[in-house]
């Protein structure tokens, strides 16, 4: 295939569906939101950044909404917190230059994937001499992740589809001893419906044949080796260190942060907001969502106290989160009785 609507081509897509897909297949959200993993610390302490006199807080848009533990981003701005969308660290950038009498600070959280725009960002503003810009960081790493799901004695995770925006990056050889230790089947998926079904079916085949291996279904993006420019980016500006995962907890080696020679850079540093203690919202279960362990429909405040419009969590915020992908569906929990 060559063009974009090639891979949306409803006629073969329900092919695949029909015929080559065996019934009763569960497909588990993982923990792969960016949005929905990054801790409670981390937006508490963003909040307590852009609290303060002087500061110019810059994140994504999704980012606004994600509930902390008494309030949001997008409610602090109401209030007149300095608060603003960006499209890229960069732009982040940008404001440091042109506000030298403000101190800008940049959200910095996700996969391997915005890794390196985080760090090349960093580097210019070295570059630039500026000391006005810093990073709150809150990079998180896949494979650990994965291999915590594969440890749990109640982990029923056959194989993997493995996300196609970060093995553009980082290449899938890192997959490969995962793989082999746990004998789980790992495909690297692009995100086209064409390309999830044959990324199902790729999986579903080494399931059969009883083979266990990394395969490479979104070829037209993704090498073994990744980009290996971005990765020599994130390895100046970037070290490997445990991190919190939202609703699931510490998870060792499993995120980034700033190596020491950048550590000017480091927002949590600079406003001393490191002893923070926040407070996951009681009714919340985005911890046994994002591990597959429950559905969104499971939770009793599903669709109606945590709605898109007002999420108690993390995963009904993004569009990529668990819960606000059933709400757009509208998947309706279960009948209950008493």
């Amino acid at each position: 295939m060559k063009y974009l609507d090639e891979y949306r081509d409803p006629v073969l897509a329900r092919r695949l569906l029909n015929e080559l897909l065996p019934a009763g297949m569960r497909m588990i959200h993982g923990p792969g939101c960016p949005v929905c993993v990054t801790p409670l610390e981390t937006l508490d302490r963003a909040m307590a950044v852009a609290a303060r006199p002087g500061v110019i807080l810059t994140s994504f848009g999704d980012m606004l909404r994600v509930p902390g533990t008494d309030t949001d981003l997008l409610s602090l701005r109401a209030r007149g917190a300095d608060v603003r969308v960006v499209y890229a660290p960069m732009d982040a950038v940008r404001l440091a230059a042109e506000h030298p009498d403000k101190e800008v600070v940049f959200l910095a959280v996700g996969f391997e994937t915005t890794a390196p725009a985080n760090a090349t960002a960093v580097l210019h503003a070295a570059g630039l001499g500026l000391t006005n810009l810093s990073m709150l960081v809150s990079h998180v790493l896949v494979p650990p992740a994965m291999t915590a799901l594969l440890d749990d004695p109640d982990c029923e995770v056959q194989a993997f589809l493995a996300a196609g925006h970060v093995c553009a990056v980082m290449g899938w050889r890192e997959y490969e001893p995962i793989a082999a230790k746990y004998r789980v089947p790992i495909v690297v998926t692009g995100f086209e419906p064409l390309d999830l079904l044959e990324g199902i079916l790729m999986a579903v085949r080494q399931l059969e044949s009883g083979r266990s291996e990394v395969e490479n279904q979104y070829v037209r993006a993704v090498r073994r080796s990744g980009n290996t420019k971005a990765q020599d980016a994130v390895r100046e500006v970037f070290q490997v260190t445990d991190r919190a995962w939202r609703g699931i907890g510490a998870l060792p080696d499993s995120g980034l942060e700033l190596a020491p020679r950048y550590r000017r850079f480091d927002a949590a540093r600079r406003f001393d907001v490191a002893g923070l203690c926040p407070v996951e919202d009681p009714e919340c279960i985005a911890g046994a969502v994002l591990t597959g362990a429950k559905v969104p429909t499971d939770c009793p405040a599903y669709g109606t106290r945590c709605t898109p419009r007002h999420p108690l969590g993390a995963p009904m915020v993004s569009s990529e989160g668990t819960c606000a992908a059933f709400h757009a569906a509208g998947r309706t929990p279960a009948r209950r009785t008493a």
